[in-house]
């Protein structure tokens, strides 16, 4: 393990995802298969950070369920130190997806009821102040609500620690709106950057300005299979992902960015050097069936990011 600890705060469920076999037929039957498998936002990019080399913690709400079980022998299993808030008579939240046959999303449906009683009264507990104030980074997604983002970004600036966000999906990132002015960078696709901005872009080097505008310092925007954009402050770059012989699956890509780019930027590396080796993260993700694949780690990161283009100096 390396360095202080990273706080991860969010989504830590359980995923389950059908993948059609065929060509997909709208308002019919289609045949396929199903895969269950921990999950989340927050917990995906926390098991890649662990991956990596990094220390993690992990405070997210959970039920007294199988569900739970299982979300918790995974943190276990990357070596997340795990310490949720369990609700013994409430379901484990879930996440169920419908995939098209070449991985790419068609539906999905969120059971995210229980996030709703992370309040921002649990952050005034002293164990999850002295978490905050002793981490060397926080990372919190927008499973949680508004108003305690705002105030986990709050009490991470008031302790002098960088918070970084990731967006989760065009509904929620809105959520983290009251707290861009604090948060230190935040992770997301077009779409969420146009529902947290309400700007119609096509240019991708045009979102810095707008999201700048939005109150945000820093942030990260992806775009499908293309070009990915990085801000902070003043600079812009950005990085194309390497062509790839096959998909196994597009779920976690976004996650496995979030945390090779923290990773890279905690190790002193530059925007640039840091948004390909977030690039390269996704990549060894997109590879693989699992939404954090089994061998992400530091050899096999550099490997990849060998095929990772330089990335070009936008401003």
């Amino acid at each position: 393990m390396t360095g202080r600890t990273i706080l991860v705060m969010g989504g830590a469920h359980v995923d389950r995802r059908g993948r059609i076999a065929g060509e997909t037929a709208a308002g019919a039957s289609n045949p396929g298969s199903w895969f269950v498998e921990a999950g989340g936002g927050g917990f995906n990019a926390a098991r890649n950070l662990a991956r990596l080399g990094r220390a993690v913690r992990l405070v997210s709400p959970r039920g007294g369920d199988a569900d739970g079980d299982l979300v918790a022998a995974a943190a276990q299993a990357a070596g997340i130190e795990d310490t949720p808030f369990v609700f013994l008579d409430r379901a484990t939240p879930s996440y169920t997806a419908i995939l098209e046959r070449d991985g790419n999303l068609v539906v999905a449906l969120a059971d995210m009821g229980l996030y709703d009683l992370f309040s921002p009264r649990r952050l005034r507990q002293r164990a999850l102040r002295e978490a905050v104030a002793e981490a060397g980074l926080v990372l919190a997604d927008a499973n949680l609500p508004a108003e305690t983002l705002a105030a986990l970004a709050a009490a991470a600036r008031d302790a002098g620690v960088p918070v970084a966000g990731i967006a989760i999906s065009p509904a929620k990132v809105v959520r983290f709106r009251a707290a861009l002015p604090t948060l230190s960078i935040l992770f997301m696709n077009e779409a969420e950057a146009r529902a947290l901005t309400g700007a119609e872009v096509d240019d991708p080097a045009l979102w810095p300005q707008a999201l700048r505008r939005a109150g945000l310092a820093a942030g990260v925007v992806t775009r499908g299979g293309g070009c990915v954009t990085a801000f902070e402050g003043p600079r812009t770059v950005r990085a194309d992902p390497p062509r790839l012989p096959a998909l196994g699956d597009v779920t976690g890509a976004g996650d496995a960015l979030a945390a090779g780019f923290l990773d890279a930027r905690l190790a002193g590396a530059t925007l640039g050097e840091a948004l390909r080796r977030g690039v390269a993260a996704a990549a060894i993700t997109v590879r693989s069936p699992l939404a954090v694949a089994g061998e992400m780690a530091p050899a096999t990161l550099a490997e990849a990011l060998a095929l990772v283009p330089e990335a070009e100096i936008l401003s």
